[in-house]
Formats: C-alpha cells, sequence, structure tokens
C-alpha cells in the first residue's frame, strides 16, 4: 500500500476539515512540507510487519450445515492440535468468533467482516494450544460482541440450549452453548458488559470474568481498553480453573497486563467457604425487569453457603445501581471511537496491533446499513456525543469509576465476597424477525445491570448455575476482590459438590 502526497484539493479539504484558512500559496507551502513526512510513510509501508510466528499446522476448516449447528452455535468448524501433552491434553475448547486464529475464518457476528482472515493467533489460543488443547472450531457472537441478547448475529440469532427459541445470552452467545450441549469441554468468552456472564447465566454454565489485566488481550478484536476481558467458560469449575492457570500472565503486548497475581487457580478445589463471609448485595435484587423467582432462586442458593458454614449476610451498596450508566459513556465513547472510528483498535496503546484486520475492518464504511441495530444506537451516539462534547463524559465517567471501585472495596474489606444474581431475568424469547427495533435493542441491553459495574471496576466475578425456572437455568454471580480469584473458585467449587444444580 502506497501513501501518496495530497492533492491540493485534498490539502484544502482537510484544512476545511481542522477550521483552517488556507491561500493557495499556503496550499503549495504544505504540499512541499509534507512530502519528506509521506516518504517516511512509505518506507514504513515496504517494511514487514512484526507478529507472532504461527507454531501449529491447521485448515480453514467448514462452516458447519443445520443439522450439525441446531443451535447456529457455530460459525467454523475445524481442528487445530496442540502439543503432545500438557495441562489441557484431551480438552476441546471452542473460540469466540472475536478471538484471532490463524488461517481460520473470523467474522465478529458481522457481515462486514465476513471474509477476513486473521494472520497470528492471539496469545491465548497459543497458550492453550502449547498446554495440549484441540481447538476444535469458532462460534458465533454477537454483531461486534454488542448485545447480552443472542439475536444480533449476521448469520441469525443463537438458540438456548435448554429451549429453541429462547436467548443464550450474548455476547459470548455460541460459547455458552456448546459448553452446555457438551460439544466442548471449554469455550472463551468475552466479557465487557457482561458478555462472558450472560450467556453462562441464560444456558447454565460456569463463566468468569477475570480481574482486567489478569489474561492478556492480544490478539482479540478490542472494543474499548478499558472495559475488554477474556475468559473461561465451562461446564464445572475444576474446568475453569484450569483453563484460567493457562491463559493468564504477562505476555509482553498487554498493555493493561501490570505484574497480575497469577495463581495455581486449581488448588482453590476442595477447601471449602468454612469461616468466609459473603455479602448478598441488596441492591442486585432491585435491578429493572428483575424477577421474583430468579430472585428467590439466588437466596435460596446463598442460604446453601451458609449450610456450608460460610457467614452470609446481607449488605447495601447504593451506588451499585448507578454502575450502568456510569459503564455508559465509556462503553459507547470507547467502541465508537476505538472499534468504529478506529479500525478496531485506535491510538495510544502500546499493543501488537493486527494491521490485517483494521484494513479489512475499514469496509464496515461502505456497509453501515448491514449493521446490527444496537451497533448503529451505540456508533451514531457515540458519534454525536463526541461531535458535541468531546471526550469529557468518557473521562469524567471513568474518573466515577474509581469511586464505585471504592464503594465496592469498602464492602470487600468486611467480606470475602459479593453475591447477587447474575442476570436480573431467566433467558427471555428471541425477538421475531419483524420486531421493532426498540424491541430488539432491549433485548440487547435489558440483563446487564449487575454484570457491567465489574467491567469498569475491574473485580473478577464469575456467574455458576444455581437452579432453574421455568425449564431455564438461573445465574448467580460471585464478586472477589483484585486478582482474588482463587476465593472465588473456593466458593463456586464447594457449592458445585452440593449437588446438581438443576434440580435445586
Amino acid at each position: 500500500m502506497t501513501v501518496t502526497l495530497p492533492t491540493p484539493d485534498q490539502i484544502r479539504a482537510v484544512a476545511d476539515q481542522c477550521g483552517l484558512s488556507l491561500t493557495d500559496e499556503d496550499i503549495a507551502s504544505f504540499s512541499g512540507l509534507f512530502k519528506g513526512s509521506i516518504d517516511a510513510y512509505n518506507l514504513v509501508a515496504a517494511m514487514p510487519d512484526e507478529v507472532p510466528e504461527v507454531k501449529y499446522p491447521r485448515t480453514p476448516g467448514y462452516a458447519p450445515p443445520p443439522e450439525e449447528n441446531r443451535q447456529n452455535a457455530w460459525y467454523r468448524k475445524t481442528e487445530v492440535k496442540g502439543a503432545a501433552r500438557g495441562k489441557l491434553k484431551g480438552k476441546r475448547i471452542a473460540l469466540k468468533d472475536n478471538i484471532m486464529l490463524a488461517g481460520v475464518p473470523m467474522m465478529n457476528g458481522s457481515a462486514t467482516l465476513e471474509g477476513y482472515i486473521p494472520d497470528f493467533d492471539a496469545t491465548i489460543v497459543t497458550r492453550m494450544l502449547d498446554a495440549g488443547a484441540d481447538i476444535v472450531g469458532k462460534v458465533h457472537c454477537e454483531h461486534f460482541c454488542l448485545s447480552g441478547g443472542s439475536h444480533t448475529n449476521s448469520t441469525g440469532p443463537v438458540h438456548n440450549p435448554h429451549k429453541h427459541g429462547y436467548s443464550a445470552g450474548g455476547s459470548s452467545s455460541g460459547s455458552g452453548v456448546v459448553v452446555a450441549t457438551g460439544e466442548v469441554d471449554m469455550a472463551i468468552g468475552g466479557d465487557q458488559g457482561g458478555s462472558i456472564r450472560m450467556p453462562s447465566s441464560f444456558c447454565g454454565t460456569y463463566g468468569m470474568k477475570p480481574t482486567w489485566g489478569l489474561v492478556p488481550y492480544t490478539g482479540i478484536m478490542p472494543i474499548e481498553i478499558f472495559v475488554d476481558h477474556t475468559g473461561p467458560m465451562t461446564a464445572n469449575v475444576a474446568d475453569n480453573a484450569l483453563l484460567l492457570e493457562v491463559i493468564a500472565g504477562d505476555d509482553g503486548y498487554d498493555p493493561r497486563i501490570k505484574a497480575p497475581k497469577v495463581q495455581a487457580y486449581t488448588k482453590a478445589l476442595g477447601q471449602g467457604v468454612k469461616g468466609m463471609k459473603i455479602g448478598i448485595v441488596k441492591e442486585g435484587f432491585e435491578q429493572p425487569g428483575a424477577e421474583a423467582k430468579v430472585n428467590a432462586s439466588v437466596r435460596q442458593a446463598a442460604k446453601r453457603f451458609k449450610n456450608l458454614g460460610a457467614a452470609v449476610e446481607e449488605v447495601s451498596i447504593p451506588m451499585h445501581l448507578l454502575g450502568p450508566a456510569i459503564w455508559t459513556p465509556i462503553g459507547t465513547e470507547g467502541l465508537t471511537a476505538t472499534m468504529m472510528w478506529g479500525d478496531g483498535y485506535g491510538l495510544s496503546r502500546s499493543d501488537l496491533y493486527s494491521t490485517s484486520l483494521m484494513g479489512f475492518h475499514r469496509g464496515w464504511r461502505g456497509q453501515a446499513d448491514s449493521l446490527s441495530e444496537t451497533t448503529k444506537m451505540f456508533l451514531m451516539l457515540g458519534t454525536h456525543i463526541n461531535n458535541t462534547f468531546g471526550p469529557r463524559f468518557y473521562g469524567k465517567a471513568v474518573n466515577v469509576s474509581r469511586r464505585l471501585k471504592a464503594a465496592y472495596d469498602a464492602v470487600l474489606e468486611q467480606y470475602d465476597l459479593l453475591l447477587m444474581p447474575t442476570t436480573p431475568m431467566k433467558a427471555t424469547p428471541l425477538p421475531g424477525p419483524d420486531a421493532p427495533r426498540e424491541e430488539i435493542v432491549a433485548r440487547a441491553l435489558e440483563m446487564i445491570g449487575n454484570t457491567a459495574p465489574f467491567d469498569i471496576t475491574h473485580h473478577p466475578a464469575m456467574s455458576l448455575p444455581c437452579g432453574m425456572v421455568d425449564g431455564l437455568p438461573v445465574g448467580l454471580m460471585l464478586v472477589g476482590r483484585h486478582f482474588e480469584e482463587m476465593t472465588i473458585y473456593r466458593a463456586a467449587h464447594a457449592f458445585e459438590q452440593i449437588g446438581d444444580w438443576k434440580t435445586m
């Protein structure tokens, strides 16, 4: 790709955009001044890119036919065999389709990205393969990961594994489904507003959003650096802890990682909860749209922790109810600037950039009408806010998020864990093909009230299944102190050992 010197008309247009008034002489002057910099751009363009080597052979795989894909959970099936031995030997793992697997197509839920093929593996992919895992394919996610429901993928909705026609949760919808159906042992999800925990709640799986900066996001299509998280989704706690052991830790690329405390998380298994203090967050049961049966199921589960020897008490964190509002400027303006106008990455991060993705994703501008309704809404709102006010509200929300973090931390000084419903409701019916935009957007955002706050305060949070209501799973969320995933795994494993959650 060659960078050419802008024409006089192009210089005049850019000057107008920048609010500058230039004479013809000014334009000629600037044209001459640009030349040295344009030459530098072309030197950079001619250099080979700096991307990691792809270590394990693979094929592009195939798009499974409907008979192999009843819930529409799979995007591509393939097989990438890892090392001959390791912690994950014998484990079959699916990747959310915003995760780069070199040589295998990736669309991140959007028709505008259809046809893109990554040229390197995400850090966590290499780590799993080095540990002996078999990567068996890419699973559908929501359109650019911008939905807590499972109805926005460009190929059609992903169906709940327990009740066809109902939401599987989002945005890691396919990940939740293939774990729940037993098609894989483990899956990787992503979480910016709850997108690991919400599908885990709706599908009945164990989903861990680790502390921000524990697991590298390198090689995963970003939404916004302040809220991007990735983590394990599994059918049991032991597999979840094992997978986190493999994927956690600094990779030398991700700028958010600050010497995280990586631990042997499987050592938390079997330690029980005797002597632990758990705070039931009152406001977590007061979210808009909260279902009484879901609240009752979670409160009943909390009593089970008490029977296991933990001290369980209700606590109040009023600011929790403001969490989604504080999240909104960060999520809206961040995704608009980074993922959309910034071609997936934006600027000012010492990261490993996927320039191939940036080049391909830039094409959304010519296909914007095909974007999902949620993507259109966030894109237009974020652009309007930036045009009118600049990024000041993003900045203020980040500042205020520290006060929200402090509110949780104050309670976590007295309690080991916080407990609340993962989602205020069980899985909802999927919007019909002719549903109005208002319904489509409502079904995408109505469930994020308890999950989104911890994406901006960065606390680790895990959803675990704790019962069934009307034939659909209920999720309970445990929240811990930063980098204390071990404490969450202790409690989750103890709860899991009580018996089958489906009969609770």
